[in-house]
Order: C-alpha cells, then structure tokens, then sequence
C-alpha cells in the first residue's frame, strides 16, 4: 500500500488567533504520526512554517513546492524531505495538488482562498476527483460556508458542489474524515 500524501493550503501568516496555530501544529503532527506525507507550500512562515515543523517533528515525510518569487518572502523551507522550486503560482498549484490524494484548508488569506478555489473548480469540472476538507477551526470559515450556500442558492452552482467540500471543526475531526476517505 503506498504513503498517502495530504495537500494542506493554509497562512503564510499565522493570524490573530493562537488557535489557528494550534491547529496546524497538531495536524502536522497527526499527519506524521498517521505515516501520511504533508504537501503544501514549501514555506517556513506563517501556519504553513507551523504545520511543516510540527510533521518533521513527528518524523513525518515533508513535500514542498514554491514559486522561485516567492522565496525570499514565504522563506523557502529547504530542509523538507523533497522542495520543489516552480516557476510559476498556476505551476506550483499543479504540482502540488498531482501530488496529493486529498486537500485540505486550514485558515489563511486570498493565496488560501485561491488554492481552495482551483481545487474546488477543478473537482467540478472532472479534472479530480479528490476530497476536499475544509477545517473551520473557530469559526473562521464560517461566512465562507454562507457564501458557497448563497452561490448554490443563487443558481450559479449546483447543489452537488456541496457534495465536494466536507466542514471539519479542527484536526482530529479532519484525520476521522481524512481516514474514512483515504483507507
């Protein structure tokens, strides 16, 4: 059976809630503790520094991709298990979400809500079919959730694109979820 690999989108920031910390360093540490690899952003910065350290702490598999822009500024994490420089963002999102069998989004900013919304077009449109989970620790997704609700109410989505995202309150919710999809 091969390692599952779990693309995580989240800050390059760590925001103004300790608990969003919190979050990303426990997943990181289930992820390693699971045997599962982390893909994500390559960055040392923010909840994606958080969530990279806690997984190499647990002695987890590491998989980073980052734009050759990007750096200097999300401060590359060369020490990872295998970093990969792209050159472009479309690039970077590409590689790391072939990489995965599974993706999930942890509070962050637009790059965050970028990410989300690749993943979540490219499920709609056939081009994957992987589960995408969104941890809503805090309450921070909250008006996302309304949003998505009102763009399907609305008659510019289906209903079905429901079916695509699954809400997770924190990081042992997100690893039952992740188990049940990935076992």
């Amino acid at each position: 059976m091969s390692q599952k690999s779990v693309c995580v989108y989240c800050g390059s920031r760590n925001g103004a809630n300790s608990a969003y910390s919190n979050a990303a360093q426990q997943f990181g540490t289930l992820l390693a503790e699971e045997g599962w690899r982390l893909v994500y952003g390559a960055g040392d910065v923010g909840l994606m520094g958080e969530v990279a350290r806690a997984a190499q702490s647990a002695g987890g598999d590491t998989f980073g991709v980052i734009p050759v822009h990007l750096l200097q500024r999300e401060v590359g994490k060369t020490d990872l298990t295998r970093f990969v420089v792209t050159e472009t963002m479309h690039e970077r999102k590409k590689v790391m979400i072939m990489n995965a069998d599974a993706v999930i989004v942890l509070p962050g900013g637009p790059g965050s809500l970028d990410e989300l919304f690749e993943a979540l077009t490219w499920r709609q449109l056939g081009l994957h079919d992987k589960p995408i989970l969104i941890m809503n620790v805090d309450g921070y997704w909250d008006t996302l959730h309304e949003l998505l609700q009102q763009v399907i109410g609305q008659g510019f989505a289906d209903a079905s694109l429901s079916d695509f995202i699954t809400w997770v309150d924190g990081p042992d919710a997100a690893m039952s979820a992740l188990r049940k999809v990935l076992n």
